[in-house]
């Protein structure tokens, strides 16, 4: 489960941002996770309990918020939602395999105190 080294990471940033701004505590912990990135949101959620015990971020509250995934059409020029690597253009039916979002895992917000 990379989830829980992923989540150590995010939270080591939460923690030294609270830290240099002079914060003791985090309270929120604002996460983009996109649909092609490989994380399962409910393991993130499960290893942010485990990894946030005994610091000052134990007891804050971790938000999701998920990144669809974006393909590109380079025949008609146009972007559209996909499901997988390899998508067919819904306006065209070129085959696509252009990702252009929907593999993001961004530390987007930290709220402290």
């Amino acid at each position: 489960m990379h989830e829980v080294g992923l989540m150590q990471e995010a939270v080591r940033m939460a923690l030294d941002y609270a830290a240099s701004a002079g914060a003791s505590r985090v309270h929120r912990l604002r996460l983009r996770v996109g649909a092609m990135s490989g994380v399962v949101p409910d393991a993130l959620r499960f290893a942010f309990d485990v990894v946030c015990r005994g610091t000052p971020a134990e007891g804050a509250v971790l938000e999701i918020d998920r990144v669809p995934a974006v393909c590109w059409c380079s025949k008609c020029q146009s972007e559209f939602e996909c499901e997988d690597f390899i998508n067919e253009c819904p306006k065209c039916h070129e085959i696509s395999s252009e990702l252009r979002r929907g593999t993001e895992l961004d530390l987007a917000s930290v709220e402290v105190s």
